[in-house]
């Protein structure tokens, strides 16, 4: 078993790949057949397993999810630090905060057109902080 932590710079609302500081993890775990678990420390951001190929994908989720969930709703009472933070707990627990990925022969068994990614739901720039277990032989 081989955790690894790193952190993640985010320009704002958007998807963000990771799945390199995810493969990097696991490779460095020397674990050759498991699963890997990528765990975000937060509640106003989340993780998914998306396309990487046509970035058309990703502004089309960050436009839906942005429909869905409104900002400035009346019936929130979480607003003291701004008009995006309950709708980003929101969508953070309508989305994941893990995922779990396959190791096969000490690499991310993801499909040719799968990717890791931060989905972040804030508009401000941050940090954030994610944790990959990788567990196996």
């Amino acid at each position: 078993m081989s955790n690894h932590a790193f952190e993640k710079f985010v320009d704002g609302q958007g998807l963000y790949d990771i799945t390199a500081q995810v493969s990097s993890a696991v490779a460095s775990s020397g674990v050759q057949d498991g699963l890997a678990t990528v765990f975000i420390q937060h509640t106003s951001a989340s993780l998914l397993i998306q396309e990487n190929a046509d970035p058309a994908v990703q502004a089309d989720l960050q436009n839906w999810l942005s429909r869905l969930v409104l900002e400035n709703d009346p019936l929130y009472t979480h607003t003291q630090e701004g008009p995006d933070d309950m709708p980003a707990h929101i969508k953070g627990a309508l989305t994941a905060v893990q995922v779990a990925v396959p190791v096969m022969q000490g690499a991310l068994a993801l499909g040719v057109w799968q990717g890791v990614y931060l989905w972040e739901h804030r508009h401000s720039a941050r940090t954030r902080s994610i944790i990959v277990n990788v567990m196996g032989d």
